[in-house]
């Protein structure tokens, strides 16, 4: 075991080394463990060495999301749109899951990543091939919010809160997109300028703030109602 490690640490640095031991060192220690220094002793490089392969922290922290967002499965082309919704997004709680300094770092960046941007897109493409308006879509991203990622903002979950710098989870594109962003995400530009906008609002450039709220409240307030109206209860669910 000590040799196959030694061995590893041997082998060439590449960004792709470099973006697996960085993943694998917060999933051990968490995100706050992660430093340019500390990675490059994981490494057994000196910390100048990481720079030939990323920029700084912040390129290393967009990468390591995307490497996560990697592990989701792929939408099922022709299958039902909520069953392979439901599906992709159990598989991208597994995912952070794997990862518990996921969310975390994903709700600090100021901007979402391409990978992320990318599962987004093909999440509206599956709406869209469902039958959604793409007026409607806009309106049920913003109602499943981070949940599309796995994750939820739970209400009592200090622990989440710490470390953060005021970021909620990266929204996707809420205004017109320049043209080369909208050609490779083109479900997201859809949707972008699909719906009434306010350009004072705090949950995106461009969106209604008010309206997106309620909309996400009534949405979960009429499928409550609809399960207490069925007794339901958690002690005979099914899937």
């Amino acid at each position: 075991m000590a040799e196959q490690a030694e061995t590893l640490r041997r082998a060439p640095l590449s960004r792709d080394r470099i973006l697996r031991a960085a993943v694998a060192l917060a999933d051990a220690a968490g995100i706050e463990s992660l430093s340019m220094r500390n990675l490059a002793q994981e490494l057994g490089v000196v910390p100048m060495a990481l720079y030939k392969h990323v920029a700084n922290k912040d390129e290393l922290l967009d990468a390591m999301i995307d490497l996560v967002v990697g592990e989701i499965d792929p939408p099922t082309p022709g299958a039902d749109w909520k069953q392979d919704l439901r599906r992709r997004v159990l598989s991208a709680r597994q995912a952070l899951r794997r990862h518990p300094w996921a969310p975390l770092a994903i709700e600090t960046r100021n901007m979402a990543t391409p990978a992320l941007l990318a599962y987004l897109d093909s999440v509206v493409g599956t709406l869209r091939a469902g039958g959604f308006s793409a007026n409607l879509a806009h309106h049920v991203m913003h109602a499943m919010g981070s949940r599309i990622l796995g994750f939820s903002q739970e209400l009592f979950d200090t622990a989440r809160d710490a470390g953060r710098s005021g970021r909620t989870t990266p929204a996707p594109p809420t205004a017109a997109l320049p043209p080369e962003v909208a050609a490779r995400f083109p479900h997201l530009a859809e949707i972008a300028t699909a719906a009434s906008h306010d350009d004072a609002s705090v949950v995106g450039q461009g969106c209604d703030d008010q309206f997106e709220f309620e909309f996400a409240l009534d949405l979960l307030l009429d499928g409550i109602e609809r399960l207490q109206q069925q007794a339901w209860t958690s002690a005979r669910r099914t899937r």
